[in-house]
């Protein structure tokens, strides 16, 4: 990755650190580093089915990656990253180890032509291949800069499974694009999935499609204003046309690609999208060296307090030991932000599970009170629409919750740890997966066992003779026919009660039938959903675990060195004195310099 000023200032404070023998200050720049060299910044194509989504992945890159064909459909998630090479296609499965859990990802390079086996619903119905994600890589000028663009599944749209676990990838993207066509103005799952996603995400924008089909597309457009606006959303909408992007990639004319609207798409990802990632590496390069030097130069004014008041040095370094002993509770598990921390996450996550265990059973029991009102046969399409959007809901908001009371929590143990200081958290957004979320199956439509015309006549046939056969042997011993009017009424009677029997209990086969699809599809939901925000707990529990601990060792080695270097100054002798005060003065000044380049880097954000 080239230079860049957040890089070179964090190379020049590893020096420093090196110059001063801290290894484990340049250890936390190392990490800094790592993280701001990474140039991946990753944009989440969302929305509901067949919206324009995998064709507007397709003109934004100018490839035909993702499969856009009327009777197909996307079914995994797909990232476009940049290449300089030869474009490359590797499908992801990753699976947790049996042992410690981490996650491993096995890779599988395939040709760029069997791309749709994999990522589309014709070729991988159900995801039968087991793909977590499939990662594409293209030689394109736009996505040199670092862009990933991520087209999720489309498969039944935001108020569904699939839905409800893309709201699990919200807090690992960069930015979230909303695509939505012009036919119609923004539905009630698009704008609850924009009020969740601006509180999961910090960049979200709206993107209008098909505006070459739907001449009205401005007056949609301004009721899609409208409708955000009142639900308090702030998320700019960009017209767009896929088509006649391709049209005019293919006649190289910038008119019609300003036409298109993608000029206008492009220039918000660089200004809005990738500013604002160089803008959070600039501030987390800035607030680390700023931490680091605060390290530094704490021993070198405690040593220069000594030197120049030996007088006070006891007090001094009676000081010093006291806040050495604070640095090292900060250490043990006893610590108060260790107790919040440790029992904070406990009971959250007790309280998402909980949570979402119950908006699940009761979304069970009232599905289960519905079947039981009405013949699942009848009313199945509209109760599956329904059940979807509900469950879709629930998991999104449980998920929500789960990501905002982490982050609330987070806050605490950074309050704890400094007892009311201020310090930076870390960017728990990098603790995350960074794929979409898990698969869940649509919900499979059970059988609906009919009763028909055939069927009632054969039924009725066999009760009506089991009805002659019975009466026709009583009425015979009073010495009347087989086949009376007594047996005739008796068949018809017989008859048309097994029919009612026959129909009544095909009925509750199909309600037991239509329940247990329910349960199963809320407990694979309940399942995958609850493993996305256990996963979301544990890794933002390890991340701040490990974040402060390191700070309590760097602060603990520093409080040590504070205290050797303002014992040797009472100890050294007057005509040392001063070559050492102009010593610490000069190396103060020079951490006073590279203090002065951290803040200058985040003076214009």
């Amino acid at each position: 990755m080239p230079s860049t000023p957040a890089l070179d200032l964090i190379d020049l404070a590893k020096k420093a650190t090196a110059a001063y023998g801290r290894p484990d200050l340049s250890d936390r720049l190392d990490a800094t580093r790592r993280r701001v060299a990474d140039p991946d910044v990753r944009v989440l194509v969302v929305g509901e089915f067949k919206q324009g989504k995998s064709a507007l992945v397709n003109a934004l890159v100018s490839a035909e990656i993702c499969p856009v064909d009327d009777d197909i459909s996307t079914s995994v998630t797909t990232a476009v990253r940049y290449t300089d090479g030869a474009p490359s296609v590797s499908v992801v499965r990753e699976s947790a180890g049996p042992a410690d859990g981490e996650v491993r990802s096995e890779r599988t390079d395939v040709p760029f032509g069997d791309l749709q086996r994999y990522v589309s619903e014709a070729g991988n119905p159900g995801n039968r291949e087991n793909v977590s994600y499939v990662e594409v890589t293209v030689p394109r000028k736009l996505l040199s800069t670092g862009l990933v663009v991520v087209d999720t599944p489309g498969v039944g749209g935001l108020g569904s499974a699939h839905g409800a676990m893309t709201m699990a990838a919200l807090p690992t993207a960069d930015a979230v694009l909303l695509i939505s066509d012009a036919a119609t103005e923004y539905t009630a799952p698009e704008l609850r999935f924009l009020q969740q996603a601006t509180a999961l995400c910090p960049t979200v924008a709206c993107v209008l499609t098909k505006t070459d089909l739907y001449p009205e597309w401005r007056r949609i457009a301004d009721l899609d204003r409208g409708h955000l606006r009142r639900q308090g959303v702030r998320a700019e909408i960009l017209p767009v046309s896929s088509v006649l992007r391709r049209a005019a990639a293919a006649a190289n004319d910038a008119a019609l690609n300003e036409e298109s609207g993608f000029k206008a798409l492009v220039t918000y990802l660089r200004e809005q999208v990738l500013a604002q990632s160089e803008k959070l590496d600039r501030r987390a390069a800035s607030q680390d060296v700023l931490s680091i030097v605060e390290q530094i130069s704490y021993r070198m004014r405690s040593e220069l307090a000594a030197q120049e008041n030996p007088g006070e040095a006891d007090q001094l370094i009676a000081r010093l030991e006291q806040a050495k002993q604070r640095a090292e509770d900060l250490k043990k598990r006893s610590a108060r932000w260790q107790t919040t921390l440790n029992d904070g996450f406990g009971d959250l996550q007790s309280d998402i599970d909980h949570d979402l265990r119950d908006r699940m059973r009761a979304l069970q029991k009232e599905s289960e009170e519905l079947l039981e009102a009405e013949d699942p046969g009848e009313i199945w399409d509209q109760f599956a629409e329904w059940l979807h959007a509900a469950v879709a809901q629930a998991a999104s908001t449980n998920f929500v919750w789960a990501s905002q009371r982490a982050q609330h929590l987070s806050l605490q143990v950074a309050d704890h740890f400094v007892a009311g200081g201020q310090i930076a958290l870390p960017d728990l957004s990098r603790t995350r997966a960074r794929d979409a979320g898990g698969h869940v199956n649509p919900m499979i439509r059970p059988e609906m066992a009919k009763f028909h015309l055939g069927s009632a006549l054969l039924t009725g046939m066999r009760g009506g003779q089991g009805g002659v056969m019975m009466f026709g042997m009583i009425t015979s011993l009073a010495g009347m026919a087989m086949l009376n009017p007594i047996t005739g009424a008796a068949a018809l009677l017989l008859g048309a009660k097994g029919v009612r029997d026959e129909r009544k209990r095909l009925l509750e086969r199909r309600r037991a039938d239509a329940k247990q699809a329910v349960r199963k599809h809320i407990d694979d939901v309940t399942f995958q959903v609850g493993k996305d925000s256990r996963d979301l707990l544990r890794n933002v529990q390890r991340h701040l675990r490990d974040h402060f601990q390191d700070i309590a060792q760097e602060v603990a080695t520093s409080m040590s060195e504070s205290v050797a270097s303002a014992q040797a100054a009472v100890k050294s002798v007057t005509t040392e004195r001063e070559e050492r005060k102009r010593n610490l003065t000069a190396e103060l000044d020079r951490l006073a310099a590279l203090e002065k380049k951290a803040k200058a880097l985040v003076a214009n954000d």
